[in-house]
């Protein structure tokens, strides 16, 4: 799939990004994902979405990842892969978070994918989130536990390949995208991260989003 483009029913998808992608510095990841489309295959069901919303989390510095201080945990140790991986972690017993792998495996950083514009299948996400008819497709991706619910993705993704048949990113239609209309923020609940001094990681600008009329 990688090599060439992939047809899927009706669609016809774009190959997907190369492993080069992702072995970059992680804040230019995160930004550049932005307008990206994200693709989940199935049982043989294909459901995509544009990404809209990013955080960046720079690994072993940064108090508010999962690597801070170095640690390395069953739960962790696709951040430990070269990048171009899916990590996927469970939160408060009930839901799951979708991570892109980024740098090379002795520098275990990632970006959390916090939510899409729903675009092909939409019709399946509603049905895996329960949606009643008259509610807005708007609402089916618009947080990193919406999208895992919508697009199936749970631990069982984690540690894969991004360029294989499971899960993939591939260019979108929105490429110019000019600074202005990137909206930069602190990330969303990380108040935990207090290190370092004078600095803390919870006030650091790694969270990147569409800004309006973007799609």
């Amino acid at each position: 799939m990688e090599k060439s483009k992939m047809k899927t029913g009706s669609q016809v998808r774009l190959k997907a990004l190369p492993l080069e992608f992702y072995a970059r510095e992680t804040k230019l990841v995160a930004r550049e994902l932005l307008g990206k489309i994200l693709y989940r295959s199935k049982n043989g069901v294909v459901t995509g979405g544009i990404i809209t919303e990013t955080e960046a989390y720079l690994g072993t510095r940064d108090s508010a990842c999962h690597t801070y201080g170095g640690r390395r945990t069953e739960r962790v140790a696709s951040m430990y892969k070269n990048g171009g991986h899916a990590y996927v972690y469970f939160i408060y017993g009930m839901h799951f978070c979708f991570n892109v792998v980024t740098r090379d495996e002795t520098k275990p950083e990632a970006v959390l994918i916090r939510a899409l514009e729903p675009m092909e299948g939409s019709g399946v996400m509603r049905r895996r989130r329960g949606f009643s008819e008259g509610k807005p497709d708007r609402d089916l991706c618009s947080g990193p536990a919406k999208l895992c619910e919508a697009m199936a993705i749970d631990r069982s993704i984690d540690g894969l390949s991004l360029i294989g048949r499971t899960i993939w990113i591939s260019e979108g239609s929105f490429q110019a995208r000019p600074a202005s209309k990137i909206v930069i923020s602190k990330r969303v609940g990380v108040d935990y991260a207090l290190r370092p001094a004078g600095r803390p990681a919870r006030d650091w600008p790694l969270r990147f989003r569409l800004g309006p009329g973007m799609l």
